[in-house]
């Protein structure tokens, strides 16, 4: 997929919530606000319809959901778009900047994955389950394969190809695939990748070589749950 770019708008948020030149607390100011990152993950794979944004995001109001696409636009981070016929519809996706921030949401859910407090048994969207995989990828163990692999959960499909430790995800089913996993929505995906479940105790299916399906699965793992102990800053004994 091509990715636009966005000219900035005139009118800065920088400094307006912290006054501070820091980069983080203009990143902040991007994307600090109550669900804007959600979205921005919502998008990670593709441009999306309002109602499709919603659905996996249920706790948002429409007025909500508005107002941080409108934010997000006007600051370069979203660009709309109209799907081509035979449905005609308005189209929210990422610029080429929005894109990169793939790399922030997959740090923050890395860290904050290892706090004893993480549920990982709570609601998941579709998109939030596949960036998990893109995030929680031992790369190391992954070098060498190569596999193409779809995900149907619910109505959503995606496609993932594994080839030397890299991962790319992308919307909708490849017609030849190595592995395949069916499931009517993400947590049970969650529970088999990151939970030792086995996929028909989870009511997932799965088309493809047991023994293969088994090595893919194990190449996910959410990190280490962190004590709450103190530890000396950097320099200190």
């Amino acid at each position: 997929m091509k990715k636009q770019k966005v000219t900035l708008s005139a009118k800065s948020p920088h400094g307006r919530w912290y006054a501070d030149a820091c980069g983080t607390a203009f990143g902040l100011e991007l994307l600090g606000e109550r669900w804007a990152m959600l979205i921005v993950r919502e998008l990670m794979f593709g441009p999306r319809r309002f109602s499709g944004i919603r659905a996996d995001l249920p706790g948002i109001s429409a007025k909500v959901l508005t107002e941080r696409l409108a934010g997000l636009e006007a600051n370069g981070v979203v660009v709309r778009s109209t799907a081509p016929e035979p449905a005609p519809a308005q189209l929210y996706g990422l610029t080429e900047w929005g894109y990169a921030a793939e790399p922030i949401l997959q740090e923050i859910g890395r860290w904050a994955a290892a706090s004893p407090l993480h549920d990982p048994t709570l609601p998941l969207s579709p998109v939030s389950f596949m960036l998990s995989l893109r995030t929680m990828l031992d790369k190391a163990a992954a070098r060498g394969t190569s596999l193409v692999i779809v995900f149907e959960i619910g109505t959503a499909q995606f496609t993932a190809r594994m080839e030397d430790g890299a991962m790319p995800v992308e919307r909708g089913a490849a017609e030849r695939a190595g592995l395949r996993f069916k499931a009517q929505a993400a947590p049970p995906l969650a529970a088999v990748f990151y939970g030792d479940v086995a996929p028909e105790a989870a009511g997932v299916e799965v088309f493809g070589d047991a023994a293969q399906c088994r090595d893919f699965i194990a190449l996910f793992n959410l990190p280490k749950a962190q004590a709450n102990v103190a530890c000396p800053r950097p320099g200190e004994d």
